[in-house]
Parts: structure tokens; C-alpha cells; sequence
């Protein structure tokens, strides 16, 4: 099969080539890959800025999601059967959705929600369970409260401004000229221009901040949170509370601790509680939120979709950071 691979940790261009079709253990299925969708956590793994959390061997096929059509099952696999439309997020070991065939467990599948073409419901899975995640399992998110999101226009905030305002809150968000009518039709609140306004001179007395970006802005956001209040980063620097729950050992977690101290400080500061979020595939919560697709309460938004042979030009558009919304890879 064709796929996308890189041979070294690096910013480096990656390569087509011919890899074998993955084996499925008793569990997995054998799905063919329609589309698949760009997600920073890629130019964080080619980069080798994971490696702390996940060791990979090289050649690596690159790609965290992706909707395709099930050609083969396990011995043992119950839900699904061949013909089956499916969505998924692979579980961390075993990623590679940048190729025709991918093997993935049947818990973390679910059947593509009938409303969506396949490079649509690509677009969902890694940004749908990130901010599930976060705000059901992170933020306890309550109706009624009042949650600032950064970078609303990108592909994570598009998906999360519409979760966060399913669930009932109010909604704070940060776009450029450029993404203001998206993040608004989208139902944001409130939206502060990044170039012209600072948002912590703007927002006070927040429940909860989710943080896609890391560094100075997340350090920023512990000054609109109100005492008590929570926040949960995909891109800040894990802290020994999650090395922890992700069962690090001593010397990972000393090591998380160390790197995170800064951000230990803000929060006995502000009396306000930090999380990293690593995300986990989930077949069960990706169902649920196939429900809000085909019910129409959350829509997919894609900037562009690249053929196959492009997919460098799509890899460099995505890390451009100037779409709004996600960035698609039509494979088949």
C-alpha cells in the first residue's frame, strides 16, 4: 500500500512509499482509508517533541484520524462487520492514517455518522475527542458556565465552540478579522481580536479555560480565571499530577514536575486548577458525538481538502496556521 512516512524525528520532508498492509490482530479491523485529517500532534510527532510520552520505530507512518470503510474483521470483533463506514482515532501505538489500510481496534471505531461525506467525517475524530475530553472529563463543564476557548477558528476550536455551547455554556474566543464570522456563526459570545486586543485585559471571573496553544498565552490565561476554576491545556507542558494518571514512574514524572514548575506556581497563585490533556481514543464517546452530527447540533468545518500526491503542500499548509478549520487528505 501507498503511505506517508517519515524515517528520522526532525523537520524534515516526508516521503511516499510502499509499506506492507498492516496484519489485524483477534480485535482489529482492516479498514481502507478514504480521507484523513491534519492535526498538530503531527508536526509534534515528526518533530520528536513526543518522545517523552511515545516512542515510535522508524519508518513511521504519520496520521492520528481518518474515515474509511471496514474490508476485514478480527476473529473476536462483534460491533462491526465489512461495508461498514467508519470513523476513528487510532490508539497512540498504533497510528499511520496517512495510507490506503490502517489496522485499528474495534473500541475505538464507530460508524461515520450518515450526514457526512467521508473527508468530513475525517475532519472529526482527533478535534471531537479532544474537546469532549476536556470539557466532560477535564472541566466538568455546567450549563450556565462560562469558558474561554483560544484560537476559536482553528481546527480543535471550531469543533469545541460548538460542544461547549451544546453543553449550555458561554463562550469566549480568540480569531483574527479573518475568523471572526466563523467563530461567531459558530455561536461564540464573545470574540477578541489576537492582533488588536489582549484577552486578559478583557476577560475576568471565568470557569474554565481550554488551551490549544502553550507557552506565554497559556501562562496569560491563569489571570481570566476566577478562583476555583479549572484550566486544561492539549499544548502546555504535562505536570506531575497527570505523569501520575498516565503512570510515568518516578523519574518521567520528577522530570514533568521540574519542566512544569512555572506552571505549578500560577496555579497555587490563582488558586486554580491545571490539567494537560493527552487524548484518548474512544469508539463509545465517538458515537456520541456522530449523535450531535446526524442531529445536526454540531457541523463539520473544513478549509481545505488536498489530493493524496499533495499531501506535503497540505502538511505545510496545516502548520501555516492559517486555516480555519481543519485540513483534509482525500487518499482514495
Amino acid at each position: 500500500m501507498k503511505a506517508v512516512v517519515i524515517d528520522k524525528y526532525g523537520k524534515v520532508p516526508m516521503r511516499l512509499a510502499e509499506m506492507p498492509v498492516p496484519e489485524i490482530e483477534e480485535y482489529e479491523v482492516l479498514a481502507e482509508i478514504h480521507a484523513a485529517s491534519i492535526n498538530p500532534i503531527d508536526f509534534k510527532i515528526r518533530d520528536g517533541k513526543v518522545k517523552m510520552l511515545l516512542t515510535y520505530k522508524m519508518p513511521l507512518i504519520l496520521g492520528n484520524d481518518f474515515s474509511g470503510v471496514v474490508v476485514k474483521v478480527g476473529s473476536k470483533v462483534t460491533l462491526f462487520k465489512a461495508g461498514d463506514e467508519i470513523y476513528a482515532r487510532p490508539r497512540k501505538s498504533k497510528i499511520g492514517t496517512f495510507a490506503e489500510y490502517i489496522s485499528v481496534h474495534e473500541d475505538d471505531i464507530a460508524l461515520k455518522p450518515k450526514n457526512l461525506t467521508f473527508e468530513e467525517a475525517a475532519s472529526i475524530p482527533l478535534v471531537g475527542l479532544t474537546a469532549y475530553q476536556a470539557f466532560s472529563d477535564r472541566l466538568q463543564l455546567q450549563k450556565g458556565q462560562k469558558v474561554f476557548i483560544q484560537a476559536g477558528a482553528g481546527g480543535v476550536g471550531t469543533f469545541a465552540i460548538q460542544l461547549a455551547k451544546l453543553m449550555g455554556a458561554t463562550v469566549a474566543t480568540t480569531a483574527s478579522e479573518a475568523g471572526m464570522n466563523l467563530v461567531k456563526s459558530l455561536g461564540a459570545d464573545e470574540v477578541i481580536n489576537y492582533k488588536t486586543e489582549k484577552f486578559e485585559d478583557v476577560l475576568k471571573n471565568y470557569d474554565a479555560v481550554f488551551d490549544t496553544l502553550g507557552g506565554g498565552i497559556l501562562e496569560k490565561s491563569f489571570n481570566v480565571v476566577k478562583e476555583g476554576g479549572k484550566i486544561v491545556s492539549v499544548s502546555g507542558l504535562p505536570n506531575a499530577r497527570f505523569a501520575k494518571e498516565y503512570g510515568s514512574g518516578f523519574f518521567k514524572t520528577l522530570l514533568f514536575s521540574a519542566a512544569s514548575s512555572k506552571l505549578t506556581a500560577l496555579e497555587k497563585k490563582h488558586h486554580v486548577q491545571y490539567t494537560f490533556l493527552f487524548m484518548e481514543p474512544s469508539g463509545e464517546q465517538l458515537r456520541i458525538i456522530a449523535d450531535y452530527i446526524e442531529s445536526g447540533k454540531i457541523k463539520p468545518v473544513i478549509d481545505k481538502v488536498f489530493s493524496f500526491g499533495d499531501f506535503q503542500k497540505a502538511m505545510e499548509y496545516a502548520e501555516s496556521g492559517r486555516a480555519k478549520g481543519k485540513v483534509i487528505i482525500k487518499i482514495k
